[in-house]
């Protein structure tokens, strides 16, 4: 087990993916959210920005001129691949075209292009795309980068105990998912932040959704999902949903059985973080 590190710069050239390589890790992260059950139909979206020049005129050959629900300046001149909206998570790997689209970010970040491929199977993409175009405007202006993944999911466990009062709270929730494994900690270093229920795809969750994600790579949209967000890879963020979720399922399988185990205590969590030179708020303060 090694401690995550995100990348605070820009990624050098000769570590920047090509399309078709950016479209599979999509496919493959898609696969996986659904496998959890954190995709039912149509549901849960994936972006990646990509600061540096990509062609995309084979892959998605038909353009047209569109105008962004929300402005992303910063991504100006990148490239944005979205999925489509209604499209099935699960699908993406059986044909990524089909079921993405790709943005090109005019200058002032108010228009793109939008290519796509003629077997593009939506007529929209996500209805979420004003809170991934604000969560990688945000990134990119703040820390300069030019890779950027952002997946949105609706994992039951996670959304289960958002549904109970006692829960919807950022403390409260870490305290309690972060116990059940030593991984926790260390893939999850900041925790998960927990908003309160706003109607999905409305500014107010956009704005909350923002900032949520200065703090935390991940946050819980209560009664409804989580967005995860990665410099690295499409995969790490929904390797975050991922333990995010483990921790939850534990915490369910727990209640259930009456609160009978001990979990991970506040101090052997904080021997963990201190071996893995992981730092964590959730490590040395908020013990129960």
């Amino acid at each position: 087990m090694t401690a995550p590190t995100e990348q605070t710069t820009t990624t050098p050239s000769v570590l920047r993916p090509d399309l078709t390589e950016l479209l599979a890790s999509m496919g493959v992260a898609g696969a996986r959210i659904s496998e959890i059950d954190a995709s039912e139909a149509g549901a849960g979206n994936i972006s990646a920005y990509l600061g540096w020049p990509v062609e995309v005129r084979r892959a998605f050959p038909l353009a047209e001129e569109v105008t962004l629900p929300w402005p992303a300046p910063s991504l100006a001149g990148g490239l944005v691949l979205v999925t489509g909206s209604g499209r099935r998570l699960r699908q993406i790997a059986d044909d990524p075209t089909a079921n993405v689209g790709a943005l090109r970010v005019h200058d002032g970040g108010l228009t793109a292009t939008l290519h796509t491929s003629p077997r593009r199977l939506f007529e929209k993409l996500t209805s979420e795309l004003n809170s991934h175009l604000a969560v990688h405007d945000d990134q990119v202006a703040r820390r300069g980068l030019d890779f950027h993944a952002v997946v949105h999911a609706q994992p039951p466990h996670l959304t289960y105990l958002s549904h109970v009062p006692a829960y919807r709270d950022t403390t409260t929730m870490n305290q309690k998912i972060l116990r059940w494994e030593p991984e926790s900690v260390v893939a999850l270093p900041q925790g998960i932040g927990v908003l309160e229920f706003m109607v999905p795809g409305s500014d107010e969750l956009m704005a909350a959704n923002v900032s949520g994600l200065r703090d935390h790579e991940i946050v819980l949209w209560s009664k409804h999902g989580v967005m995860a967000r990665s410099d690295l890879s499409v995969t790490r963020a929904v390797d975050r949903i991922e333990y995010a979720e483990t921790g939850a399922r534990y915490e369910y399988m727990d209640l259930v059985a009456g609160g009978r185990a001990q979990g991970l205590t506040p101090d052997e969590i904080t021997r963990v973080a201190t071996t893995f030179s992981v730092v964590s708020p959730w490590a040395t303060a908020h013990r129960p």
